[in-house]
This record gives C-alpha cells, structure tokens and sequence, in this order.
C-alpha cells in the first residue's frame, strides 16, 4: 500500500503538482524556471522540481506573473 504525502508537506513537487498546487498552469511555471538563477528550481538530470517553499514566497512578493 502506498501512502500519498499531501501536496503541502512535500518540500519538491514535480511541474504538475506545482501547477495543481498553484492554480498556475504548466507552461508558465516552465517559463519562470527558464530564467537564469530562479531560486525556486531544482534540476535533477533535466527533471525540474519546484522547491515548494521558496515558490510560495515567490509568489507572495509578485504583483502578477
């Protein structure tokens, strides 16, 4: 049996649980990413993890994305 670990105590969520997490669709969340030095990233080989802390604090200081 596997246990499902709820979204919000995940420390790293792939691109689709970022977006589900969010409300912020794919496509721009691999936008964001694209920018040089996004503290939010982490890549793993090409995988990218969205540091789940760090973009809910990225997200509070933005006016719009």
């Amino acid at each position: 049996m596997k246990k499902e670990i709820p979204l919000w105590e995940k420390s790293n969520l792939t691109m689709q649980e970022a977006a589900t997490y969010s409300g912020i669709g794919q496509n721009k969340i691999r936008e964001l990413t694209d920018i040089e030095n996004c503290e939010f990233v982490l890549f793993v080989g090409t995988k990218r993890l969205i540091k789940r802390k760090l973009f809910d604090q990225y997200i509070e200081r933005q006016y719009s994305i």
